[in-house]
């Protein structure tokens, strides 16, 4: 049901080779935070190696709960709350020594302004993203925690 970011349809590569050309190459290590939940989000990187789990803490409890991973050859972003630095809805964070490229939300934004193309892939982006957060929600509504898990392992074996 959910789907690599990059295992789909969309032809990442412009936005890859805009990261390449424009960011900043970072590494981070285990435990080091991409994002913080509550803090301004701001940064879109492009994962050359290692992974990052995304953690929100519960409304009741406080407990920290893990929702989302991207993984080597994905993009790890809060979207689209970077593009506006409105706060992170999670703390992304390295889960071992990570290197990527990133750029701020700001030069994205003036990345998607500068053509037609772009612009269509921007919508592109958030009609994908919708399509995995609608995916994982019937995941959580329809399969066991087993075969959650399961999914996530033929993603990212």
């Amino acid at each position: 049901m959910e789907q690599k970011f990059n295992n789909n349809s969309i032809n990442l590569q412009r936005l890859h080779d805009f990261c390449e050309q424009e960011g900043e190459r970072v590494t981070y290590r285990k435990g080091d935070q991409l994002e913080r939940e509550g803090d301004p989000a701001r940064w879109l990187a492009f994962v050359e190696r290692g992974y990052f789990k995304y953690v929100t803490h519960g409304i009741s409890d406080d407990k920290a709960h893990i929702t989302w991973f991207s993984f080597e050859g994905e993009f790890v972003v809060d979207y689209p709350t970077f593009l506006y630095g409105r706060p992170s809805q999670a703390t992304i964070e390295a889960m071992m020594p990570s290197r990527v490229l990133r750029v701020s939300g700001e030069q994205l934004k003036l990345f998607f302004s500068q053509s037609m193309e772009t612009m269509e892939l921007r919508a592109l982006i958030g009609e994908h993203i919708l399509f995995q957060f609608r995916s994982r929600y019937l995941d959580l509504h329809c399969a066991t925690p087993r075969e959650r898990y399961d999914l996530l392992m033929r993603r990212c074996p």
